[in-house]
């Protein structure tokens, strides 16, 4: 291992030192989004209950015991949850916005990795061409092949370790641009359903349509009746001018 780090020249040591970098920011980054995650269907079931019993105390209690952004987007909707639909989408999406710098803290600096690596490498591959040719130079234009062969050695030393750390940092920097953006989506979906929860639980009542008035049986006659009793009263008195 030493013999290749002095054959590939100094630039094999700052490739090293990206790789290193490299592999700490996708451990670090890891581990923080998989504290990160949590199940948001499970989340958002346990607060609707709490939301429409409108229990916000302990809504509030559970999102801040929650780690995570998606707890604290929708920990900042219960704090102000007496305010009106488009208040509250603009509180979410501040929220939103203040936790995207942290799920992408480093991404840029591995992402500088993964392009910057081969170019290190390509600089290094120049660099042992010009140490060969130079020894030719030196030589009158005659050399040894060995003396050919050092230069060549170190410029394909440094185009392979540069390619071999460029390769692995992209692949995690992909990955970890996933997580975010999967994390990304839980919040919008967290702070969506939190405002239709927040509306439809503040929301008055519809109120049922009276119904109308009953009156009682024993008062109220139809005209059927009505019509009925005076037909009555009409031949009772026909009978009677009869009989006198």
């Amino acid at each position: 291992m030493v013999e290749f780090f002095q054959k590939g020249g100094p630039l094999i040591g700052i490739i090293l030192l990206c790789s290193i970098i490299g592999l700490g920011v996708f451990f670090e980054r890891l581990i923080f989004l998989h504290r990160a995650s949590i199940h948001v269907g499970d989340f958002l079931r346990g607060l609707s209950i709490l939301i429409q019993r409108r229990n916000f105390a302990e809504a509030i209690q559970e999102c801040a015991c929650t780690p995570g952004p998606v707890a604290r987007v929708v920990h900042s909707a219960l704090l102000r949850h007496e305010a009106e639909r488009e208040e509250l989408r603009a509180i979410i999406q501040d929220a939103g916005q203040l936790e995207v710098p942290r799920l992408e803290k480093n991404l840029p600096l591995l992402s500088t990795i993964a392009y910057g690596a081969p170019l290190v490498g390509l600089l290094g591959t120049v660099l042992g061409l010009l140490q060969a040719f130079q020894t030719m130079t030196l030589h009158g234009g005659y050399t040894t092949t060995t003396e050919l062969a050092a230069g060549a050695y170190q410029s394909l030393l440094c185009a392979a370790a540069g390619i071999a750390v460029s390769i692995p940092a992209f692949v995690a920097y992909q990955f970890l641009s996933s997580r975010v953006n999967t994390l990304m989506h839980d919040m919008e979906r967290a702070g969506i359903e939190t405002v239709q929860l927040l509306r439809a639980t503040s929301s008055p009542r519809s109120l049922s349509p009276q119904e109308p008035t009953s009156i009682p049986a024993t008062i109220a006659i139809t005209a059927e009746e009505t019509s009925n009793l005076s037909q009555t009263n009409n031949e009772k008195g026909a009978q009677r001018s009869c009989l006198l």
